[in-house]
């Protein structure tokens, strides 16, 4: 698993903590405050995205919290045993393999090479999946990136909110004076509570999104090009080479320096028996 954003976000609320102190943490409670920025983020968030997005931020969670998900090395490995499997009997002998394929982008590309589709119709199918991919990771980032525009905005309602109320309630005849320094720490709060939803939680779960978005498309992007190498007839040593060149120094000698066993099946794309998935 990949705690990194509940550590952080955890870490970040202690943080704070501790730079109020422990005996001032009650300053900063104001149940109204509350109600106010986080029940107007979401309602702003709930009246900018249909129910269909909204409902999917519970798969969200876990995504967020994953470990690997995609193992570039066996995904490579499984590409260039395909492209010597190609080259010694020929595209057709690749339908037996397509079938034990569980990833449906995967499969459908080598069964369009199969069927002898044209190179360019091939790259522009599978770009325009990727596409959609990435269009759909996008709707889902929208709604954090939202919420964390929503919030300080919110924050500083609840400010305005408060200094209103402040100056209607103050009658200097009646020491109403007295109490300008609290209702001002209460609509300061609101604006305290914007900046932290913002900053600390939905902002980090966006970019988080961002990178495992990344993550698949890159890992994806590799499975276009060795196909279309394949297709094309490319030398297996070449291919992998070429694919290896997608990923970081260190994960490319890894591979180049591999002998053949792929690192696991993990991401591979090949059914696992008794997958828990």
């Amino acid at each position: 698993m990949d705690l990194s954003t509940i550590v952080g976000i955890v870490a970040g609320f202690i943080i704070i903590i501790l730079g109020i102190g422990f005996d001032k943490v009650g300053n900063f409670i104001d149940p109204g405050s509350v109600f106010l920025t986080i029940g107007g983020m979401i309602c702003g968030v709930v009246a900018s995205f249909p129910f269909s997005e909204l409902k999917k931020m519970g798969s969200h969670m876990k995504i967020l919290t994953q470990g690997k998900r995609y193992n570039y090395q066996a995904l490579i490995e499984q590409l260039v045993e395909m492209a010597q499997l190609a080259r010694q009997n020929g595209l057709l002998s690749l339908e037996e393999k397509a079938n034990e394929i569980d990833d449906l982008f995967f499969k459908q590309g080598l069964m369009l090479v199969v069927d002898a589709t044209e190179e360019d119709e091939i790259r522009s199918r599978l770009e325009n999946e990727l596409d959609a991919i990435s269009d759909r990771h996008d709707s889902s980032v929208a709604i954090y990136e939202k919420a964390a525009s929503y919030a300080p905005a919110f924050g500083m309602i609840g400010t305005l909110v408060g200094l209103v109320n402040m100056l209607k309630s103050m009658d200097l005849d009646s020491g109403g004076a007295s109490s300008l320094g609290a209702d001002m720490s209460v609509a300061l709060v609101t604006t305290f509570y914007g900046c932290i939803l913002a900053n600390l939680i939905f902002s980090p779960m966006a970019k988080k999104l961002r990178i495992r978005n990344d993550e698949e498309m890159r890992y994806r992007q590799i499975m276009v090009e060795g196909i279309m190498s394949i297709q094309a007839g490319d030398n297996p040593k070449f291919l992998k080479e070429k694919l290896a060149s997608y990923l970081d120094q260190k994960t490319q000698m890894r591979i180049l320096n591999s002998d053949g066993e792929g690192g696991g099946d993990e991401g591979g794309g090949k059914k696992k028996k008794k997958s828990k998935e």
